[in-house]
């Protein structure tokens, strides 16, 4: 049952999915692996919505070039961890949020660890090789991910059902060039929103995830499209291909 506290909190969003929902998000466990400039909007905005737990993993500190895109890190916070940075704020935002952290990278003996008993994993990252990681343990361990990615104006985000949809894999079979790329924080911010709106209509049984399907965002346009992804046969990590 929802304390009258959270009546009140959530009471606008409460006749959406109904006190059901909100306790289903009350209850759910989300991942979040970056805390970064896709990780720090995802997880406010699911913090705010009454997630009961979340999981942040990052390696990296603070730096100033961060502060652009990364919403919850401020200027003092240079030097400090994401990881604890990112949770002061997401308390503060919703003190009866439970929030847990991994200040570590992830590998190939570690993922499925870091991502522990998650109901939904959240992928912002910033490089192909980590996703693949977070794909194939999303995938070993049967949770649901959620992807999204972006450069300059430009974003993109689908969600992987395992054993029901294309993964990230079947997606881009092979990853593009390793570079930094430039990002202007308001792309990192919408597409940040938009896999924190997937986590909530997932955890909520509301509406209808971006399964085979990637949204493509274009920010200089204010557009969108979707494109229709099915699942590769020949998978590496999903299909008959996949290692075992």
């Amino acid at each position: 049952m929802l304390t009258e506290r959270e009546r009140e909190r959530y009471r606008r969003q409460i006749p959406l999915f109904g006190e059901a929902g909100q306790q289903r998000l009350g209850k759910a466990r989300v991942a979040v692996v970056g805390a970064g400039g896709l990780g720090c909007p995802a997880a406010l905005y699911l913090a705010a919505a009454g997630i009961g737990e979340i999981r942040l993993v990052d390696p990296d500190r603070v730096e100033r070039s961060n502060l652009n895109r990364q919403v919850l890190h401020h200027e003092g916070d240079v030097g400090r961890p994401k990881v604890a940075s990112a949770a002061e704020k997401l308390l503060a935002q919703n003190p009866g949020l439970t929030v847990s952290v991994r200040h570590a990278a992830i590998d190939e003996k570690n993922a499925e660890d870091l991502i522990g008993d998650a109901d939904i994993v959240v992928d912002a990252v910033d490089d192909f090789a980590t996703r693949y990681l977070l794909n194939r343990a999303a995938l070993a361990k049967g949770i649901p991910l959620v992807h999204g990615a972006v450069s300059g104006f430009d974003g993109q985000v689908t969600t992987v059902l395992p054993g029901r949809t294309a993964c990230l894999r079947c997606i881009f079979p092979v990853p593009p060039p390793k570079e930094s790329v430039p990002v202007v924080g308001a792309t990192a911010g919408v597409v940040g929103l938009i896999q924190a709106n997937e986590v909530i209509k997932y955890v909520t049984g509301t509406g209808d995830p971006l399964k085979g399907r990637l949204l493509l965002w274009d920010g200089r346009s204010a557009s969108t499209v979707l494109l229709s992804v099915e699942r590769q046969e020949d998978c590496a990590d999903c299909g008959s291909g996949a290692h075992r």
